[in-house]
Parts: C-alpha cells; sequence; structure tokens
C-alpha cells in the first residue's frame, strides 16, 4: 500500500505542517487505520477513497483519533491527487457532517480550497483552566466549533507563549488557538515584502497533538476574525510555531471561505500489511 507525505502550506521541505496520505479503493477498517496514523505519529493522517476522477470521500486522523475537519491534511491529499493521479482539475472532497469541500490548483501549484466558515463568536465566560494554561495577557475569547480562539495583545506575546498543556488537556476536547494582529509596533515578521495580516499558533493536546504546525481549519475561524476587524476579505495568515507556515485567506461570502497554500512532497513509502 502506496503512502505519500507532504509538507503543506510551504514550499520548503522541513517546513509547513507534515501530513501522510493514503489514496484506497475502499476504506480500511477503521482500528487499522487509527493503528498507521498512530504508527506514523503526524498531526494527521488522511485516508481518501476513490469515487470517481473527481470526487473522493477523505477522512483525518490524528495519533489517537479521527477529527472531523483537517485543513493542512486536505492540502496535502490534494498536492497527492493533482501531480500522483489521473484527476481531473478540480477535485470534490465529499466530508461527513460538512458537505463538499472543492478543491482547484493553480498554474504555480498553489492549491485553492473552498471551506465552510466556522465562524467564533466572543465568550464572557471560559474554563479556568484556560486562563491557568495561558501566561500572557489576552483581549479576548472566541468560541468556535472547533475550539477556543483567544486573542493576544502582542504578537511577541504569540511567539513567547508557553501553554501549560496539562491544564488546555482539562478543556472538554477543546482546542486553543491564540491569535494577534501583526503590526511593526511588535514585530516586524515579513516574506518577500509580504506582510502578515495575522499571526497565530495552535494547541490541540487532547488529540494528541501540543502544538500543531500549521492548521487550515482553525483558519476558517480566525480568518472572518480578523477579515471583520481589519475590514478586508483576503489576508495573509501566517502561524508561528517551530515550522510555520503561510495560509492565504480570502472571504468567499459570509458561509464559505477560500484557503489556499503550496505544498512539497517529502516522501513516497510503501507500507506492509
Amino acid at each position: 500500500m502506496k503512502m505519500y507525505q507532504v509538507d503543506a502550506f510551504t514550499t520548503e521541505l522541513f517546513k509547513g505542517n507534515p501530513a501522510a496520505v493514503i489514496v484506497l479503493e475502499d476504506w480500511l477498517e477503521d482500528g487499522l487505520m487509527q493503528n498507521i496514523a498512530l504508527e506514523n505519529n503526524l498531526s494527521e493522517t488522511a485516508f481518501v477513497k476513490f469515487i470517481d476522477s473527481d470526487n473522493y470521500a477523505i477522512r483525518w486522523f490524528t495519533p489517537t483519533k479521527e477529527v472531523d475537519f483537517c485543513g493542512h491534511a486536505t492540502l496535502a491529499s490534494s498536492f497527492v491527487l493533482f501531480n500522483q493521479f489521473d484527476t481531473g482539475k478540480t477535485i470534490h472532497f465529499h466530508v461527513k457532517d460538512l458537505g463538499i469541500f472543492v478543491v482547484n490548483q493553480d498554474a504555480d501549484g498553489k492549491i485553492r480550497m473552498n471551506f465552510p466558515v466556522r465562524r467564533a463568536e466572543p465568550v464572557a465566560e471560559y474554563p479556568e483552566a484556560l486562563r491557568q494554561a495561558l501566561s500572557k495577557p489576552f483581549k479576548q475569547v472566541y468560541l468556535n466549533a472547533q475550539g477556543y480562539i483567544v486573542e493576544y495583545e502582542s504578537v511577541q506575546d504569540v511567539l513567547d507563549e508557553m501553554p501549560d498543556f496539562e491544564l488546555l488537556k482539562q478543556l472538554n476536547g477543546k482546542r486553543t488557538a491564540i491569535t494577534a494582529q501583526n503590526t511593526y509596533l511588535d514585530v516586524a515578521i515579513t516574506s518577500q515584502d509580504t506582510q502578515y495580516d495575522c499571526i497565530s499558533r495552535y494547541f490541540a493536546p487532547s488529540n494528541g497533538i501540543n502544538e500543531d504546525p500549521v492548521t487550515g481549519s482553525i483558519h476558517t475561524g480566525i480568518a472572518p476574525l480578523w477579515a471583520e476587524k481589519l475590514g478586508k476579505n483576503e489576508l495573509v495568515a501566517y502561524q508561528a510555531s517551530a515550522r510555520g507556515g503561510v495560509l492565504y485567506c480570502a472571504l468567499q461570502d459570509q458561509e464559505r471561505i477560500e484557503i489556499s497554500g503550496y505544498g512539497k512532497l517529502y516522501m513516497q513509502a510503501e507500507i506492509y500489511l
């Protein structure tokens, strides 16, 4: 059984977020897929089931559980299908509970993924464990279907944060993102004259991932939040993990968002079962 590993949301090896991708004619048994994900020990392993050359079902597993949505492993899967398989110019991923994700690839290799917006709403009450787990001052806490999004006062605080992962595990499975607007007053993080609109980090210890390198799914909540604050529908976001990655975010309407990025093939492997 062939497996691919792709670094997502980057053009460089050893940057972005690595994901494993396995393309199947039929689903494997759930326990076997979980064991493969555990063996890979990546933040996500994607299993993609062929329907036809334009349509695929997709599922995502962390080392400890199946998750309902993963952006970077969707990008990695799209990269594999566009570059290693005889697929069409547009891919339709069929996702349980979330409908169809439409994905296209530009001539320069950028992969554009159309996702549902998972809007974050401000919350006045949140678990004390969240406050205790974060050491830096923050302005506001938001919550969406995926987890808490915490707005920080400064980019430097986002970069310097060292959360207590044991306390974050107490949030009933909710994950945690921290984010701040990028301004030259705090820290100037630029790349090829591009100033990022927001800087974020993402923690999911309850899913076996202390810090996720680059997270497409949480930006379906982060990007609309900053789009409203900054008065713009297109943003360039940087996720400031040790590996780092760039996400190009464009609000399509109130319900859909396009999140785009690049991928880099790291490995092709053979699994012996």
